[in-house]
């Protein structure tokens, strides 16, 4: 943490020394991707719900997702750039470092800049809260700031563990992307308008939909995905911890296979 933590201040005073092209380039990432929440708002124009879910709650969704994923992104979204080091041989210089080689990853060319997503999925979600009629339980309460960062949590390990994979396939940024900015465009959407296999692929193979889906249905008084037990809703944590170890023991493989690139 204190290597992660030396670089990134590193990278945020380079990016301060600027701060003019700062403010325009956050202001850039949060309009960006504030149109992804006006294409759902132009689908609402022409129906009154999606899958049986209205405006408000398509939009507690999203900022759930947006903003844990828009965390993921700010801390460790830098992951992705690990293939091109591997492709051209710049991962051999922080191999002889003396710091942690995920945290140089992680930290490398840290970009204050997308506090922007952040942003952005925050005010939707607190939106959201102004128009969904919730009946708040102490339960309910507890679980919002657990979503969040059990979210980003698990949305941090499909990063490492994409970064894990591109030491074998070398540069695949874009089979990395599918499943990161991938997975929290199909977590902006209501479960019920995807198929049941599609549902199950993101609950047990790959569990995206604990991020939101399924702590979310508890938090809105929706049917569980799958017709699963209550209790699932408040595994998020756990989930989270499980997605980190086995992160883990990917990147120390991925780590441990690599040979530099040869000649």
């Amino acid at each position: 943490m204190r290597a992660y933590r030396l670089i990134a201040g590193m990278w945020v005073r380079s990016t301060m020394a600027y701060r003019a092209s700062f403010a325009m380039t956050t202001f850039g990432n949060f309009a960006a991707t504030f149109l992804d929440f006006v294409a759902i708002m132009l689908m609402f124009s022409r129906v009154d719900a999606l899958g049986g879910y209205p405006l408000p709650e398509v939009a507690f969704l999203y900022g759930l997702s947006a903003t844990s994923f828009g965390l993921a992104d700010l801390v460790i979204g830098s992951m992705d750039r690990l293939g091109r080091r591997v492709r051209d041989g710049t991962l051999d210089t922080l191999l002889v470092r003396p710091a942690p080689v995920l945290a140089q990853v992680a930290a490398d060319r840290f970009a204050l800049r997308r506090l922007g997503r952040v942003t952005q999925g925050a005010l939707v979600l607190g939106w959201s809260l102004t128009r969904v009629d919730i009946d708040w339980t102490a339960d309910r309460l507890l679980l919002m700031p657990v979503m969040v960062v059990s979210g980003c949590g698990i949305f941090c390990a499909v990063f490492v563990a994409g970064a894990a994979f591109q030491f074998v396939a070398q540069d695949a940024s874009e089979v990395q992307n599918a499943f990161t900015y991938g997975g929290t465009t199909l977590l902006q959407y209501p479960p019920t308008v995807f198929a049941k296999e599609l549902v199950r692929g993101v609950t047990f193979v790959l569990p995206l939909a604990f991020v939101n889906w399924l702590p979310a249905t508890h938090v809105l008084g929706r049917p569980y995905p799958l017709g699963l037990p209550e209790w699932t809703a408040f595994t998020p944590p756990l989930v989270a911890v499980a997605c980190g170890a086995l992160a883990g023991l990917a990147w120390r493989a991925g780590l441990r296979s690599y040979r530099s690139t040869g000649s």
